[in-house]
């Protein structure tokens, strides 16, 4: 099968880490000999010099400058590459790739697969504010939103709140796949020796870890308030946070101001390909949460690939985080700091414990949670449609 995917990010720009989800399926179904053409937005506009492939995968940049005549010439290219293809599959709602996406299709005649893993309108919004540019760009957000569950021929749904939406809107019910996030297990795995990032680092004794961006819907603060609460009753705890955003010096001043700078290392972005090595450095791994709409329909990554790593797991149980962790983590009510430190004391006072949630989180990612388990689900899509 020929399968022609767009996404709206840059594949290369450590700043825009929502590529994975799309790089990882393309990777699956390469493995099972379909041949795959990835489009991508890239973030500069000058052209530099950028990978051609990945693995086989052949990448084709498209122009993302916000111009009529930028939309008109990746059209134009869509619906040449979608001649090629048996399938055109989209990724997530960004009106400059996703209506050329849709036109390409309709188009040629090919058949049309919206992947929808996050519910962007409520993102905006929670993370930009609702001025008057803002509640312009959350509103085309939500005709999107709206409208690509009913104008693509199937949708694959990374959370069961995202198909209840789906099949509101008006997807059909038997076009509607459940498809959540999953792990890499072959570069996420339990042997892993994270010993370098300790000593990078120079930490002595228990690290606490969390990974993610740094921006309005991923609630870091509720990290270092529980943090703060653990560290008044243990001392040898040293906390990290792993990623970048635009909250991060608001979250540096914070721990700063609760006077743990010592005790709360901000690595800032690091690549991908190195965050397996610091999730085996930690003892236990935090995925905070508060209960909102943008957290109901999330499928976290972050917790697909603590628990590939067999860590012990403390998570606010909101949206797909029960489905996926319920029985191999300590799960705590969201916006809960106090009960997310009471749990992080826990494990680091119970080896036995931390090492039992492990090897069961580690199992359940290998039957379900997986990138391969994801494309299977992808594909039975892929095959209804075509």
């Amino acid at each position: 099968m020929n399968i022609l995917m767009i996404h709206p990010h840059d594949l290369f720009d450590r700043s825009e880490p929502w590529t994975i989800r799309i790089k990882s399926i393309a990777r699956e179904l390469e493995k099972r000999s379909h041949k795959v053409r990835l489009c991508y937005f890239p973030l500069a506009i000058k052209k530099v010099d950028r990978p051609q492939t990945i693995d086989s995968i052949e990448l084709i940049p498209l122009d993302r400058r916000p111009s009529p005549k930028a939309f008109i010439s990746n059209t134009i290219k869509l619906i040449e590459l979608s001649r090629w293809a048996d399938v055109v599959h989209f990724q997530k709602c960004h009106h400059y790739a996703a209506i050329p996406a849709v036109i390409a299709a309709y188009a040629t005649g090919r058949p049309l697969h919206y992947d929808w893993d996050d519910w962007e309108e409520k993102i905006w919004y929670e993370s930009c504010g609702r001025g008057l540019h803002s509640r312009f760009i959350g509103l085309l957000f939500k005709v999107l939103e709206r409208w690509l569950p009913v104008l693509a021929d199937s949708v694959s749904c990374s959370s069961a709140y995202l198909k209840g939406l789906a099949s509101g809107y008006g997807a059909r019910g038997d076009r509607i796949f459940d498809s959540p996030v999953g792990a890499d297990l072959e570069r996420f795995k339990p042997d892993l020796n994270g010993e370098y990032v300790r000593e990078k680092y120079n930490i002595k004794g228990e690290l606490v870890l969390y990974i993610g961006q740094l921006h309005g819907a991923q609630y870091v603060d509720l990290f270092i308030k529980a943090a703060n609460t653990v560290l008044h009753k243990r001392t040898d705890v040293t906390f990290m946070i792993v990623g970048e955003g635009f909250l991060e010096e608001e979250l540096r001043e914070m721990a700063r101001d609760l006077g743990m700078k010592e005790k709360v290392i901000f690595t800032g972005a690091v690549p991908h390909e190195e965050v397996p090595y610091h999730i085996a450095s930690a003892s236990v791994c935090v995925a905070p949460f508060r209960d909102t709409e943008v957290t109901r329909c999330k499928s976290p990554l972050k917790i697909a690939e603590y628990m590939a790593s067999g860590k012990a797991i403390v998570a606010s149980s909101v949206g797909e985080v029960r489905r996926m962790a319920g029985g191999v983590a300590m799960l705590v009510n969201p916006g809960d700091y106090f009960s997310l430190a009471e749990e992080i004391l826990a494990l680091l006072e119970d080896g036995n414990l931390r090492n039992n949630l492990g090897i069961y989180a580690r199992k359940r990612i290998e039957r379900r949670y997986n990138w391969a388990a994801t494309t299977e689900s992808i594909l039975s899509a892929y095959k209804e449609i075509c």
